[in-house]
This record gives C-alpha cells, sequence and structure tokens, in this order.
C-alpha cells in the first residue's frame, strides 16, 4: 500500500500559466500529489495567466472568503475590433479605423464611464447560469439571452502605456475591482463607448485579496516539487484569514 497522507490545510498561491483552465490545474495537483479536498477560490479564463489560489483542505470551507476577496489585474485591451468572446479567442463581430484615437480620448472615457460604481452585463461566452444553463453552452449554439446586470466596483483602471495605430491600437493597463468583475467586459464595453470597438488579448491576475503574485510558485515549478515542499508553501487558514503571511 502507498503512503497516506492528509491533506494540509489553507491556501496554495498558484502562478497559472496560458491555456490551461482553472479546473485542469486543480484536478492535476489532486491526482499528482493525492489531495482529497481541493478546490480554488475564484477561477481564471483558461487564456488568462497569473494569480489562482488554490484551497486544500480546510481552506475549502472558507471559499466565500477567499473568492469575495477583491482583485487585481494587468494586461492589453486591443482597440479596432470587437469579438464574439469580447477576448483574442473570439469571431471579429465589427471593425473600425483607430486612426484618430488617441491616449487622451481613452483615458478620459475610463474616468468618466469606467471608475467607480456599475453595472455589468456578464457576457454570453461565461460560466454564469440562466435558467441552470451555463451561458457559454448557449453561446456555442449561437443562442443569446437576457442576462441579469451585476453590480461591481472600480476602484482604478489606468492605462499604463498606449500604442496609436491607424488599424488598431493597444493599450496596457491595471484595473483593481471587486470580486466577479468581467475584465473582457470592461475592455468591450470602452470600445463601444469609443465607438472603435475593443478586445481584451493578455490578462494577468497579480492579487486576490491581500495575496499577490509575489507568494505564488509557478504552476510547472509545483509539478517538479516533491509534496513536502508544495505544503511549505501552503497559506494556513488562520494566517490567510489574519493576513499573517
Amino acid at each position: 500500500m502507498g503512503d497516506v497522507y492528509e491533506d494540509p490545510d489553507g491556501i496554495l498561491p498558484v502562478d497559472k500559466p496560458s491555456g490551461m483552465p482553472s479546473h485542469v490545474i486543480v484536478t492535476t495537483l489532486r491526482k499528482k500529489f493525492g489531495f482529497v479536498k481541493v478546490g480554488h477560490g475564484g477561477t481564471l479564463d483558461p487564456d488568462a495567466t497569473g494569480l489562482l489560489l488554490i484551497l486544500l483542505g480546510k481552506g475549502t470551507k472558507i471559499s466565500d472568503r477567499v473568492m469575495g476577496g477583491d482583485k487585481t489585474y494587468t494586461g492589453t485591451i486591443r482597440f479596432g475590433a470587437a469579438t464574439t468572446t469580447q477576448d483574442r479567442l473570439g469571431e471579429v463581430t465589427e471593425t473600425h479605423s483607430t486612426e484618430t484615437l488617441t491616449e487622451a480620448a481613452v483615458q478620459a472615457a475610463i474616468a468618466r464611464d469606467f471608475v467607480g460604481d456599475l453595472f455589468q452585463k456578464p457576457p454570453m461566452y461565461s460560466a454564469v447560469k440562466v435558467a441552470g444553463q451555463p451561458l457559454y453552452k448557449l453561446a456555442v449554439r449561437g443562442e443569446e439571452c437576457e442576462r441579469e446586470e451585476r453590480f461591481v466596483h472600480i476602484y482604478k483602471f489606468v492605462i499604463t502605456a498606449f500604442r496609436p495605430g491607424v488599424e488598431r491600437a493597444e493599450a496596457d493597463f491595471e484595473v483593481r475591482c471587486t470580486k466577479g468583475t468581467y475584465i473582457r467586459t470592461l475592455a468591450h464595453d470602452l470600445g463601444q463607448v469609443l465607438g472603435v470597438g475593443a478586445h481584451l488579448c493578455a490578462l494577468r491576475r497579480t492579487a486576490s485579496g491581500k495575496v499577490t503574485l509575489q507568494h505564488s510558485t509557478p504552476f510547472a515549478d509545483l509539478l517538479e516539487m516533491p509534496r513536502v515542499a508544495i505544503e511549505h508553501k501552503v497559506i494556513s487558514c488562520v494566517d490567510y484569514l489574519e493576513g499573517a503571511f
């Protein structure tokens, strides 16, 4: 018989790679290290990278507290085209010239319409359920339905770099927001307000609550570690709740 281990109790901060769904990270860690109770504290889109909080043992019992924390992201918005998924993986639905788009115009639109309290309509390509059916399953069938808007708060939305162009322009950004905010939708809606269309072409989560990327370990590196080393990287439930890490 193989060794039997008890699950460590707490939160394991992981730096998620692009192209891998959050649930695959969970499943892989469960199978490789024999964890029994394991989940995550807030999903990331498959294309996104950055901080994913893995909940282990009794850490799964504080998932609401973990998921409820504010989030910080960096990324890139591409202006000039809107897509079905509101990110670079979708089909283009409209294109516009960005020849006259300026950083000042982008900054002004953000300050006017995208900082503070706002309501967002979840994108069709999302896991939100309507009448028990995930929206993305309807979307892949070409169907669309009414979605209830959700209240979110944007504490900070700043452009950190702007690259103008005739057929497309790009802006790097940083956003700090409440849970449940769709950054894809922020990008899409900003493009609509500016009249040029836009979509998200890169996203990285840098903080969730008080946990930052500095506390995380790249997923590929975790897979090369012995289980005892993994356990030493777990933030205990008490330390997490008290911010003592």
